[in-house]
């Protein structure tokens, strides 16, 4: 892949692929192919099949997904599973068709087992019960990674997965009821702070650790894979740094300027109760990530205030 191949970036207004799409041009990269959902519907194999027919990418990135919080995934798990399945398998079959030269797919972290050994190796998967408020989900995701196996095995497609931690970052979604929990929280507190609140209330304990990637430094991980990975096996991508929610939610009133009380609600869930992924055979190839928690925070609550003035 150079500055002058044809790369697609489908999802490219979501928080991934907005980041993918900054850093291929941040690179020199001229021809970089983006559709917004009015032009195509992933949702329809014909409309996809068109796009490849008159955009010819060399190069694709499959970045595009019906995503949520653990609300929207537990309350809408059918949507979950069939609007993931049909737009990823849209887009693999039809890259496939086209021939293609290099797809990368872009999973999530929730494909592992509630219960996985940690920090979270690759060849964790399929070895236990998946988190039941993602499991629709996660399912799909799953069954991305082995269709492009699959199309590997059977038609020589160099065709790649990528699992990435929980991502933060320019252009998240910061919905309430359907975002993840670090967008949500950045909301909550800036809420909190313009309306002088005493008090915010977070869900579940506080206690379940996770491990959090700026969306930026996730996009400079694929490009350098889409370069220099080829390999059947999907491949983890994080900052190998976990923090307690309860200690993230302080960082964020911090960032956010909110000096209340932060109150925990019991009685909602926590899901999955740690959540490490094991980064090292992407660490080995050269590849880390650039920006830290408090400093990824103060960009993403900048961000935030661009997108919700006032």
């Amino acid at each position: 892949m150079n500055p002058e191949s044809i790369v697609y970036v489908a999802g490219h207004r979501g928080l991934a692929g907005s980041a993918i799409t900054r850093e291929l041009r941040r690179q020199g990269f001229q021809r970089v192919v983006t559709r917004t959902r009015a032009e195509t519907d992933l949702l329809d194999p014909e409309a996809v099949r068109r796009l490849f027919a008159e955009e010819k990418p060399e190069y694709v990135f499959v970045a595009a997904a019906k995503v949520g919080g653990i609300a929207a995934n537990n309350s809408q798990p059918a949507t979950f599973l069939w609007e993931n399945l049909q737009i990823q398998n849209n887009l693999i079959h039809s890259a496939w068709k086209a021939g293609v030269r290099k797809l990368l797919f872009l999973g999530s972290s929730c494909i592992y087992p509630r219960m996985a050994p940690q920090p979270i190796r690759e060849d964790a998967l399929l070895t236990g019960p998946l988190e039941p408020t993602n499991e629709a989900y996660a399912i799909a995701k799953i069954a991305g990674i082995k269709l492009c196996q699959g199309l590997r095995k059977q038609h020589g497609c160099d065709f790649i997965s990528a699992m990435p931690t929980n991502l933060y970052g320019p252009g998240d979604n910061y919905d309430l009821e359907t975002s993840h929990v670090l967008p949500a929280m950045i909301h909550r507190f800036h809420l909190a702070r313009v309306r002088g609140d005493k008090t915010v209330t977070c869900w579940g304990t506080g206690s379940p650790l996770r491990e959090f990637l700026y969306s930026d430094d996730l996009a400079r991980a694929l490009v350098f894979l889409m370069k220099h990975y080829s390999e059947a096996s999907h491949i983890n991508v994080g900052s190998s740094i976990e923090i307690p929610i309860r200690d993230l939610a302080r960082q964020v009133a911090d960032a956010v300027g909110f000096k209340g009380e932060i109150v925990w609600d019991s009685s909602r869930p926590d899901g999955t109760p740690r959540k490490l992924m094991d980064n090292s055979r992407l660490l080995s190839m050269g590849w880390k990530p650039e920006i830290d928690l408090p400093t990824g925070l103060r960009l993403a609550y900048a961000d935030f205030q661009r997108l919700h003035p006032g």
